[in-house]
């Protein structure tokens, strides 16, 4: 009997554990469904590969300030300049793929992955959204006299390889665009690289510089004062901020170029997250409120997802790739 009684206790115990499992088993799955919506639980890291106050700076700041909110963390931006925006998305691309750490990627990244032996591949960033496009602007500081495209082509003919032009360095979108510009132009200018917008402009307004090649929000107030004088913009149409300053199309030259401007994450990151990121950041540059505050600060904001984005950057990517290839600029790798 002793035998018997035994059993049916262990037998009581066992149903009574199993009934314990059953009835923690929802709660256990609560906890794991809400450890799997708590990203972000930290802070996080918003690389920008370019020095503080340039207008990638300014843009991604705005973003971080307006995203925290929707994030319910905060988003941090880190300034990481140098080797033309490439030492920062290196950083980006290296870190752990936890969506912990983003970057903002520029226009330059193209050209720099293959000019640059140590420039990453588009391919190792995970795109989550677009941002929007800054067209180059040709300014020249006053006392070159020089107020239109031919008056500009003019003074480089004479003395070729004398205007000095401030633009970033090899890699970087004022300095593909001021390539693309001199070939376009068939002139020579001597291309002086600065570690961003910022300084270039300031290199402009104290007389280093003839020329820059930079977007128009990081040199629009300086014209309006007429600090700096912008001569032509190198988009389809005439900039809000500056409708007083011609396109090169409407000076008889078709050439557009400029800066745009994408968020992303390192390659592996887990798709959840991505989602997370991306659905976030859309959401931001979404909002009405943000849409006006960066148009009020010189920005087109146009923003995509994460599949037009990649479509986009895939475009310009080829798009741009034969016109390095026939530069003689393709010195990294090859598609």
């Amino acid at each position: 009997m002793a035998g018997t009684d035994q059993s049916k206790s262990a037998s009581a115990n066992r149903r009574r554990a199993l009934a314990g499992a059953l009835l923690a088993a929802p709660a256990l799955l609560a906890a794991g469904s809400v450890l799997a919506q708590a990203f972000p639980s930290q802070p996080i890291t918003l690389i920008v590969p370019w020095p503080a106050g340039g207008g990638s700076d300014i843009a991604m700041r705005m973003v971080a300030d307006a995203a925290s909110k929707r994030m319910g963390q905060p988003v941090v931006v880190v300034n990481r300049p140098g080797a033309g925006g490439t030492i920062g998305l290196k950083e980006m691309a290296s870190a752990k793929p936890d969506g912990y750490t983003i970057a903002m990627v520029a226009t330059g990244a193209v050209f720099a992955q293959y000019n640059n032996p140590n420039a990453n591949a588009l391919s190792d960033f995970e795109p989550l959204v677009f941002f929007g496009d800054d067209p180059m602007v040709l300014s020249v500081h006053p006392k070159t006299g020089i107020r239109t495209v031919a008056e500009y082509v003019a003074a480089a003919r004479a003395n070729p390889g004398k205007l000095r032009n401030g633009n970033d360095q090899p890699g970087g979108s004022s300095h593909v665009g001021a390539s693309l510009m001199e070939r376009r132009l068939a002139v020579k200018i001597n291309k002086v690289p600065y570690a961003g917008f910022a300084p270039t402009v300031q290199a402009l307004l104290s007389g280093e510089l003839d020329s820059v090649t930079v977007s128009l929000p990081d040199i629009v107030q300086h014209h309006k004062s007429g600090a700096a004088r912008s001569i032509a913009i190198a988009g389809t149409q005439r900039h809000f901020m500056a409708p007083d300053v011609p396109t090169f199309r409407e000076q008889g030259i078709d050439f557009v170029a400029g800066t745009w401007r994408y968020i992303a994450a390192p390659r592996g990151t887990p798709a959840d997250r991505i989602g997370t990121l991306e659905s976030r950041l859309l959401e931001t540059l979404r909002d009405k409120d943000f849409i006006e505050k960066a148009r009020a600060a010189g920005f087109i904001v146009t923003p995509l997802g994460r599949a037009d984005t990649i479509r986009r950057v895939s475009a310009e990517d080829e798009a741009m790739y034969p016109v390095f290839l026939e530069a003689g600029l393709v010195r990294a790798r090859q598609k």
